[in-house]
C-alpha cells in the first residue's frame, strides 16, 4: 500500500483494529476501513480538487465521517484504478506535509512523488 511507503508515514489505530490510519509527524492523511463490507479510504483533497474528483467519479464521494470541504472517500475497484488511488494517496500526503513547519517536513511537498515511479 502506497501509504507505507511515504517517507516519516506512521500507521497507527487510535479507532480500533479495523481502522487503519496514517500519519505524517503525527497529522493524518489517510484512513483506511471497511464499510458496509467495502473497503473504503479517506484522503485529505484541496476543497477545488475535492468538488472537480467528486463531478468526476462516482467512486469519489465526500469524506466519511470528516470534513466534507477538505477530506473525500475513495470506493476503490470499480471505476478508480490502483494508479489513481496511489497519486491521490500521494497528494493527501503532500497537502498535510505542506502544512507542517519547514523544520518538520520529511519531504519537499511541492517536489515530492511528481514524475516519479
Amino acid at each position: 500500500m502506497r501509504a507505507r511507503e511515504l517517507p516519516a508515514s506512521t500507521l497507527e489505530f487510535p479507532f480500533g483494529p479495523d481502522v487503519d490510519v496514517y500519519k505524517v509527524r503525527g497529522k493524518v492523511f489517510m484512513i483506511h476501513t471497511v464499510v458496509d463490507d467495502e473497503p473504503l479510504v479517506v484522503i485529505k483533497a484541496s476543497p477545488s480538487d475535492g468538488l472537480a474528483l467528486r463531478d468526476a467519479h462516482a467512486d469519489i464521494t465526500p469524506g466519511y465521517h470528516m470534513d466534507k470541504r477538505h477530506w473525500i472517500s475513495l470506493h476503490p475497484g470499480g471505476s478508480l484504478g490502483p494508479d489513481v488511488v496511489e497519486e491521490l494517496v500521494t497528494e493527501s500526503y503532500r497537502l498535510v506535509v505542506a502544512g507542517l513547519p519547514s523544520a518538520q517536513r520529511p519531504v519537499e511537498p511541492h517536489a515530492f512523488g511528481r514524475g516519479q515511479r
